[in-house]
């Protein structure tokens, strides 16, 4: 690896666990966290040639509802770092900005027609693959692609239990929250929040409420929390060993309701514009 790539392409380390990184912080704790006002047209993606090509790949791929939601994720994860984490250096980074516009694009391809029900793979990890060789096809280069394959692979991982420990050739188990331990990238991280925001309307009190209705005006949401549900149960009984049922019950069977498809029609901040 060339030694200075990560720091272009969004690769910067940070804690994967949201309530670690906003734990006591300047902007986004407490009950009245800061809202800048911005407005959709204030975050237009990135007008480079791997951009315009990954758009329109992706617009022909995906539904209208998915691409509409792709294109909200991009906008609300730019705001929220531009207003709460100026310091990542984000925004003044046009490579770093790039790699996640393509994540954003392209983190749900893998519920396309084309690609859900032809693979045994679950949807991020296809998606991921998919991402990967279209932007090194467009030319794009290799650590960003790296970056996007790494945050759409990761962009589900969330609210897991249980970790695994070695120690002296012992396995040990320990019920546990280990959503404290570890990293991710800043590309992740961003993709991450953003989708839980649009798909269940977790930390909307993040940005104003003017961005979210500037933002499903362009990019309308034309019923996104019942569509989306709705991939999620065909995801689940299509493959019960895919990683969204890492948000089920344990053992989690066909038949058993979808705790996470009932949470993403429940989003209430969300229903106003669905």
């Amino acid at each position: 690896m060339a030694s200075e790539d990560w720091k272009l392409y969004g690769f910067a380390p940070v804690p994967r666990d949201p309530e670690v990184l906003f734990k006591n912080h300047p902007t986004a704790s407490g009950p009245s966290p800061k809202q800048d006002l911005f407005v959709v047209d204030d975050f237009p993606l990135p007008d480079t040639p791997v951009v315009r090509e990954v758009r329109a790949f992706a617009q022909r791929e995906l539904d209208e509802q998915t691409f509409n939601h792709s294109n909200r994720v991009f906008v609300y994860g730019a705001a929220l770092v531009k207003t709460h984490f100026p310091e990542w250096k984000f925004n003044e980074t046009p490579t770093a900005v790039e790699t996640y516009a393509l994540s954003c694009l392209l983190h749900d391809i893998g519920t396309a027609d084309k690609f859900l029900a032809t693979t045994y793979m679950s949807f991020e990890f296809k998606g991921a693959i998919v991402a990967r060789d279209l932007i090194l096809s467009l030319g794009g280069p290799e650590p960003e692609a790296d970056g996007v394959c790494d945050a759409i692979i990761r962009h589900q991982d969330i609210f897991v239990k249980g970790w695994v420990s070695v120690i002296s050739k012992r396995v040990e188990w320990e019920e546990a929250d280990i959503g404290g331990r570890g990293n991710i990238t800043t590309v992740g991280q961003i993709l991450q929040l953003s989708t839980i925001l649009d798909n269940v309307g977790l930390r909307a009190n993040l940005i104003h409420p003017r961005l979210i209705e500037t933002t499903t005006a362009k990019f309308p949401r034309k019923g996104w929390s019942g569509h989306f549900a709705r991939v999620i149960e065909k995801e689940l009984a299509l493959k019960p060993w895919c990683h969204t049922s890492t948000f089920e019950v344990p053992n989690w069977k066909e038949g058993v309701q979808s705790k996470f498809a009932t949470d993403v029609r429940g989003n209430d901040v969300m229903r106003p514009f669905d």
